[in-house]
């Protein structure tokens, strides 16, 4: 299957006769041989809608329910899933009018890039590519943040929490947990071909389903003993915050086109993947309301970890620590492609996949919050993905045919994704550095020495020590360091 560009003058080129022709802008990002294969059935559509959008994102919408308001994120969460079907619509339509119309010149498209390639030359494929190669570096940074607290969790919490972060020879926890899976990752990214990864798709979404239900029940379990005090609504930046948690959980915008072209009746295609999204859009309001109602205050970035320490809770948490480190080499897949593609001629390069997955590790260091990294992914990249480009993708196909309330509704989704992606990301990076800036003050507090007022001040004192421990766990390098300022 590819992304074909008629062009008679190039019919009797010698590229058509060389054994392998190297990649150019408008080779199809999805290359190769066409396997003639049974297309899928409505069933099998509806489940493989539903195996590309659901993932590990579902694990913080409690939280996120928590921060935002159990009835404005469940708004939240459905004004998301329509949303993004919508998007997902505007693109197989943009792609039928170029497949359908002679005058376009393309006869087949087959990824997101290249519908970007048709609609607006080697810009469009690069807006796209960009943006797939951040959204799936971003998810494999969000893996190994949950595998690192995840584990840190279980085997290495601390009973002065939050005072002191959970070490191991004098390391954060989460920081030598992350590290203990660089070398295996190297190993898992080294495999050029998905093939023998696959079954391992498969595995995962089990995982998830099976943590999904084992976590929902507990909820009902501890729910039906206390009830603990909710809120209905949060703030206005916090709305921004589970917008991009939301959109993060939604992100499958990428699959649209793939999964339409396996269809077998695709006129219903539509109807199927609706469907599917308010299916995904009840269950993720129904995981995130009872993960909150449960534990209320008390929910974790990762709902997981209020499972506690019996075996179940330990066998699941350690299940979908699994599950996302052979998921990691699956995500990372389209990064590989994009940057061989374009820098090593559309060939394996072994060095440049272990310096992607040595940054990627890197970044994860420095993130100490879970569903703090989900918004900040969802809001900067996912916005522009899932709602911007198909809207202006199909306006700009669609211009010359369109009535003003349609142009008028392509561009209103634009200017809407454009702002919420930037309010979103503005408000998650400053839930992610404010941690830096309580630092600098608690330290220029400290140099001073306490204050009588500062002294007496409970709030204050449990500042100072979540920054502490937060500073502990993103700066693990430096523990010296921190103990010297802390000492004068």
């Amino acid at each position: 299957m590819g992304f074909e560009k008629e062009n008679k003058k190039k019919a009797g080129s010698s590229s058509s006769n060389s054994p392998r022709s190297l990649p150019r802008e408008d080779t199809p990002l999805l290359s190769g041989k066409i396997h003639v294969h049974p297309l899928s059935s409505q069933p099998k559509t509806f489940a493989n809608v539903f195996i590309s959008v659901v993932g590990a994102g579902v694990l913080g919408l409690p939280y996120t329910f928590m921060r935002t308001g159990w009835l404005t994120s469940l708004l939240m969460v459905f004004f998301v899933a329509a949303l993004t079907y919508h998007g997902m619509m505007l693109l197989i339509q943009t792609r039928r009018r170029f497949e359908e119309s002679p005058l376009c010149g393309y006869s087949k498209i087959s990824s997101f890039g290249d519908l970007g390639f048709a609609v607006c030359g080697s810009i469009g494929r690069f807006a796209v590519d960009s943006m797939i190669v951040l959204s799936q570096a971003g998810f494999c940074v969000g893996y190994l943040i949950f595998i690192g607290n995840t584990l840190a969790n279980l085997f290495n919490s601390s009973l002065t929490f939050p005072v002191s972060a959970p070490k191991i020879w004098g390391f954060s926890a989460k920081s030598l947990y992350i590290w203990s899976c660089f070398p295996f990752q190297l190993g898992l990214n080294s495999i050029p071909s998905l093939t023998l990864l696959a079954p391992l798709s498969i595995f995962a979404d089990i995982v998830d389903l099976g943590a999904m239900g084992v976590v929902m029940v507990q909820d009902v379990m501890i729910f039906a003993k206390q009830m603990p005090v909710v809120e209905a609504f949060g703030t206005f930046s916090t709305f921004f915050y589970g917008l991009g948690v939301a959109v993060y959980s939604f992100e499958g915008i990428g699959m649209a086109l793939p999964l339409e072209s396996e269809m077998k009746e695709k006129p219903k295609f539509g109807k199927i993947l609706g469907l599917t999204m308010l299916f995904i859009a009840t269950m993720y309001a129904a995981f995130g309301i009872m993960g909150y109602f449960a534990f209320g205050d008390n929910t974790k970035d990762i709902i997981t970890s209020n499972m506690g320490k019996g075996l179940l809770s330990t066998i699941v948490q350690l299940g979908l620590c699994v599950n996302l480190f052979f998921t990691f080499p699956l995500m990372m897949n389209p990064v590989y492609e994009v940057f061989e593609r374009r820098f090593w001629d559309g060939l394996y390069c072994l060095w440049m996949r272990w310096i992607l997955v040595v940054a990627v590790s890197l970044v994860a260091l420095f993130v100490p919050n879970f569903t703090d990294f989900l918004s900040l992914v969802g809001s900067s990249i996912c916005c522009a993905l899932g709602f911007v480009l198909p809207a202006l993708f199909h306006y700009l196909t669609f211009k010359d045919e369109m009535t003003w309330r349609q142009a008028s509704a392509d561009l209103g989704i634009v200017v809407l994704g454009v702002f919420l992606g930037v309010s979103g990301t503005w408000y998650s990076l400053m839930e992610i550095f404010s941690v830096k800036l309580h630092l600098i003050q608690t330290l220029r507090l400290a140099e001073r020495g306490p204050e009588p007022h500062i002294a007496t001040n409970f709030t204050a004192k449990m500042i100072r020590n979540i920054v502490l421990y937060q500073i502990k766990i993103i700066w693990c390098p430096c523990p010296l360091l921190l103990q010297k300022k802390a000492q004068n």
